[in-house]
């Protein structure tokens, strides 16, 4: 019995089949689509992305919202406190019991009606006061310092990484210089030695001296895969300036990364104003920080846990809520920093 040749159809059906499995397989490898893949427009900004992404993903939804809250609650500090009906510094002496050494009366640290978190050993003061006023130090120190690491180490990074040569290496070099300081030694020297100073100005200040290299390094290295692309080359050919091209061309395309780095500095600002407060170098007495209540909580924590476990649960939400946003948007506008 002698075998059929195959014709072209046949030949031709078998090709389709075998483009029809490889299509599959390949889909297959590149994981679900259809509803599960965002359906975003080609140009879409990177808040745009990030919108659309985060409403995806509900635990971000939730640190959102925290977030949120807390800057809230900084933002109408002096309101709530007077809704509380006590200033952060107002003394309460009929919360507290002399005969055993200024403890809170009543249980989990004098919680009552008229204080809703309870009150500070020895001088009766309002503990949701002194939270709420703490988060508006805290919070403005951070939001602010991060202001400052995140335009010095933009500028610094675009401009070592589109100019090139003498300026790349001489900011390179700054940045390694800065970088090599043991940052928190520096800023407790700094912090000693400054006395009538604005503390929250002068915290600001340092820690934002020595933020700005690590945004600087991850922007130079965008710019330096962005300079050579076809649009940039383009608008050079078309007489475009260095400063026109920065900042229509070279910035635009930067500004994913700039956006998920930053939302990851704010906690690690919340961190060190905390610890610097702690350390007693930090946001002096009567202001009240939540890092400098910590460490004044320490001595009763036996007593009264409760004045240690507030500012301390406070603080821990604070940077969970941020760290979880940020590693979301890093996540979202910067894949490949993400996984590297």
């Amino acid at each position: 019995m002698t075998a059929t040749p195959p014709t072209a159809a046949t030949a031709a059906t078998a090709v389709s089949d075998a483009s029809d499995a490889s299509a599959a397989t390949a889909a297959d490898a590149a994981g679900p689509a259809g509803p599960e893949a965002p359906d975003l427009p080609p140009g879409s900004s990177p808040w745009q992305l990030a919108r659309r992404e985060l409403r995806r993903r509900p635990a971000v939804r939730v640190s959102l919202g925290v977030v949120l809250l807390f800057v809230l609650m900084a933002v109408t500090a002096p309101w709530l406190g007077a809704l509380g009906g006590w200033s952060p510094n107002e003394f309460d002496k009929t919360a507290i019991d002399p005969y055993l050494g200024g403890q809170p009366l009543g249980a989990l640290g004098g919680i009552s009606p008229e204080h809703w978190l309870g009150v500070e050993p020895v001088t009766g003061r309002d503990l949701f006061a002194r939270v709420i006023h703490g988060a508006q130090v805290s919070l403005l120190i951070a939001f602010a310092a991060t202001a400052i690491v995140v335009v010095a180490g933009t500028a610094a990074g675009i401009a070592a990484g589109y100019f090139g040569g003498r300026t790349d290496t001489a900011l390179s070099r700054l940045m390694d210089l800065t970088m090599s300081f043991p940052s928190l030694i520096f800023m407790i020297a700094m912090l000693s030695v400054a006395k009538d100073v604005n503390r929250i100005v002068l915290m600001t200040a340092v820690i934002g001296v020595f933020g700005w290299p690590g945004v600087a390094r991850v922007v130079r290295g965008q710019t330096l895969s962005l300079k050579h692309r076809e649009y940039v080359d383009a608008a050079r050919v078309a007489g475009s300036g260095p400063w026109r091209i920065l900042t229509r061309d070279i910035l635009p395309g930067v500004s994913g990364p700039v956006i998920a780095y930053t939302t990851l500095l704010i906690p690690g600002m919340i961190s060190t104003e905390a610890a610097l407060s702690y350390l007693g170098v930090g946001v002096r007495p009567p202001t009240p920080s939540w890092g400098q209540m910590i460490a004044e909580s320490v001595a009763y924590y036996e007593t009264d846990p409760m004045y240690f476990v507030i500012p301390s649960v406070f603080l821990f939400l604070a940077v969970l809520a941020f760290t979880l946003l940020g590693d979301a948007l890093r996540d979202i506008l910067d894949p490949r920093g993400g996984r590297s």
